[in-house]
């Protein structure tokens, strides 16, 4: 069922690294993308596949992986993706991209889930060193990166507590934390 994979589909940023994704698991993947809605049908979206260590390792170092864990720097060699999906804005086809790249990227996500995978979608990208890495022309806007592979680490989902804190944490064991708000509290008019 679709609610299954949308509970499944967290945010992942540890990876057995010794377990690839196929470049053909990723065009899957795309395919998804590729069917998902574009705002006027535009189709503005490209995107950059990476699955070899050569590629990944162009990538890894351009990207910031949780703001709220301030005393972690991303995760440690053995545990970093296994593939990245670079999320271009074709700029010749419009301007300013709306959400077709959140569609698309939740689209792949939930395919990964499916396939057993994770990932994590990220926002926090150095552009400019990322884009002179990997040689992507200046048409091309960096609007998000996919990173994927099969996860290494639990996450929980929980009712946000008390205080309020919506920040997602670690506990001693290495178990992920991410505090959700209730429905109760997003529901705003309740008849």
């Amino acid at each position: 069922m679709l609610g299954d994979l949308v509970a499944e589909s967290r945010s992942y940023r540890r990876f057995y690294q010794d377990v690839t994704v196929e470049r053909d698991t990723l065009l899957e993947l795309v395919g998804l993308a590729r069917l998902s809605p574009s705002a006027g049908n535009h189709q503005p979206l490209r995107f950059l596949l990476s699955h070899d260590s050569r590629d990944n390792d162009a990538v890894f170092p351009h990207l910031r992986w949780a703001g709220y864990l301030k005393n972690w720097a991303g995760p440690v060699d053995g545990e970093r993706p296994t593939a990245y999906v670079v999320i271009l804005g074709d700029r010749e086809i419009r301007k300013s991209f709306g959400c077709d790249h959140g569609i698309a990227a939740q689209s792949i996500m939930l395919g990964a889930t499916e396939m057993g995978l994770g990932g994590c979608i990220i926002g926090s990208v150095d552009r400019g060193t990322l884009r002179e890495a990997l040689s992507i022309p200046s048409r091309f806007e960096i609007l998000l990166v996919l990173a994927l592979g099969k996860p290494k680490e639990s996450v929980v989902v929980e009712e946000v507590g008390s205080d309020g804190d919506i920040r997602y944490w670690r506990d001693s064991t290495g178990l992920h934390h991410v505090p959700k708000r209730s429905l109760n509290e997003l529901v705003l008019r309740r008849d």
